[in-house]
């Protein structure tokens, strides 16, 4: 997701009645463990105060330079108290800082309990987590509540973080492309721009005869389109569909390609019916796909609100994230049911390659041949998360839970895309999403990512959550 490591400004504290010989360890612990673990580090010059650990405001105004001096380098800060530390400068170096905080303490060692060696971080912690609330300054911690570097728990505890580090530091100005209107059968894809503005969420709208226009003027024989071709060729299976079929998609696709660029977007949302059909005789169903397998998430039927969440899902999880429908129950099984979608569901979520068909619903309503683009085969099965949002009342409502796509067999006439979800409580999720008038769509990820994406949601980014 970003060109260089995610990187981390350490900050150690310190206070004069504790043992100060616990700060140098620390400094080299610390560093080396993260290096370990992937992530690159900053630090001030241990020569900067005394041990180079910040104790006082003195410290930590220090500190803050420190951090102003390198804005752009680091994704977050590591809070480490290696002894009980020191409140009134953490708050002086880190209130101004701009990014997550992981605030992280030292255990102590029961056969080390003397006063030369005893941290008192578990104590030291409170204070530093007290005077935070204090000032209003958003910080996460994990539990347990003291945890030592070396162990297994850290580990996890540094890459939720980092995961929450993403989701923050991306989505606080994040730019989504709603290509063409709100179609009038879908009023449950209905969104206020004004309220996501106010979250740092930019909705950039393009009408759909300015797409056609583009569609229809990229050169034949160009670069651009030669390129999508190819990658579209390698991505799916192609068995049967017509040759200018494909080529219209990979207009198209050069088009939307070309949005995003143009426009520096996140994401879309896109009306991929029925006027793309009527107009171009293609389904956009492929091209979603391929956009979320490559990190450019895409909602189907505009729903903005939906590739918000998706967003999330995929800077926490690093995988591709996909818009799917609630659409069936499970047999009479009440924790399984049918997530679905026509053809968007991204490869790196499928069984195998899908094969491109033409879309039976518009054959249907349209005549044979006017829907080629759908990729339809099924979800592998893989630990999920799932989210959506809504707007409402001035704010960004969103819910949040996990579950499993599991192996059982969806019949083979079953059309589209689609696996069998085990949510735990699913009756209790499945009415809380109609009774608080949420769309039937849903935002989905593989692995279980719902802690860190809680943790940026409702810590640093203000949203209205509901974890189910």
């Amino acid at each position: 997701m970003t060109a260089r490591p995610q990187t981390f400004a350490l900050y150690f504290g310190n206070r004069g009645f504790f043992p100060e010989k616990l700060i140098a360890g620390a400094r080299a612990e610390l560093t080396a463990r993260l290096r370990e673990l992937g992530y690159g580090t900053l630090q001030m010059d241990e020569s900067v105060t005394r041990f180079g650990a910040v104790e006082g405001t003195e410290d930590g105004l220090k500190y803050a330079r420190f951090l102003e001096a390198h804005r752009g380098q680091f994704d977050g800060v590591l809070l480490c108290l290696p002894n009980f530390g020191d409140e009134t400068g953490a708050i002086a170096a880190l209130r101004d800082c701009g990014v997550p905080i992981l605030v992280h303490a030292y255990p102590d060692e029961p056969d080390r309990m003397g006063f030369a060696d005893r941290r008192d971080a578990f104590c030291g912690k409170f204070s530093v987590m007290d005077v935070f609330c204090q000032y209003g300054l958003p910080f996460t911690t994990f539990q347990p509540h003291v945890v030592a570097p070396a162990s297994a728990t850290f580990a996890e505890h540094v890459h939720r973080f980092a995961a929450v580090c993403r989701v923050v530091n991306r989505m606080r100005r994040m730019t989504v492309g709603a290509v063409g209107a709100r179609t009038t059968a879908f009023k449950t894809v209905r969104f206020d721009e004004l309220t996501l503005q106010r979250y740092g969420i930019t909705t950039e709208a393009f009408d759909l005869s300015d797409v056609f226009q583009r569609v229809r003027a990229v050169p034949a024989g160009g670069a651009a389109l030669a390129a999508k071709e190819a990658r579209l060729r390698s991505y799916t299976n192609w068995d049967g569909v017509p040759p200018e079929k494909l080529a219209m998609l990979a207009k198209l696709g050069v088009v939307l390609d070309d949005l995003v660029t143009e426009c520096r977007l996140d994401g879309l949302a896109l009306r991929c019916w029925i006027e793309i059909e009527k107009e171009l005789g293609v389904s956009p169903c492929v091209l979603i796909s391929e956009l979320n397998d490559r990190g450019v998430v895409c909602a189907c039927e505009l729903d903005v609100c939906n590739a918000v969440p998706m967003f999330a899902l995929a800077l926490a999880s690093q995988r591709p994230a996909t818009c799917l429908d609630w659409n069936n129950n499970y047999g009479d099984d009440p924790e399984k049911c049918i997530l679905f979608h026509c053809g968007p569901v991204p490869q790196g979520l499928m069984t195998a390659k899908g094969q491109v068909i033409d879309h039976p619903m518009f054959a249907k309503a349209l005549g044979a041949g006017c829907g080629w683009g759908c990729n339809v085969g099924r979800i592998a099965p893989t630990p999920l998360t799932f989210a959506s949002s809504k707007t409402a009342d001035g704010k960004l409502w969103c819910y949040l839970g996990e579950g499993e796509f599991t192996a059982d067999r969806i019949a083979d006439d079953f059309f589209g895309c689609a696996g069998v979800a085990r949510i735990a409580n699913l009756q209790t999720v499945l009415e809380y999403v109609g009774r608080e008038g949420y769309r039937h769509h849903v935002g989905v990820t593989a692995g279980h990512v719902a802690a860190a994406v809680r943790e940026a949601f409702g810590t640093y980014l203000g949203y209205e959550l509901k974890n189910l």
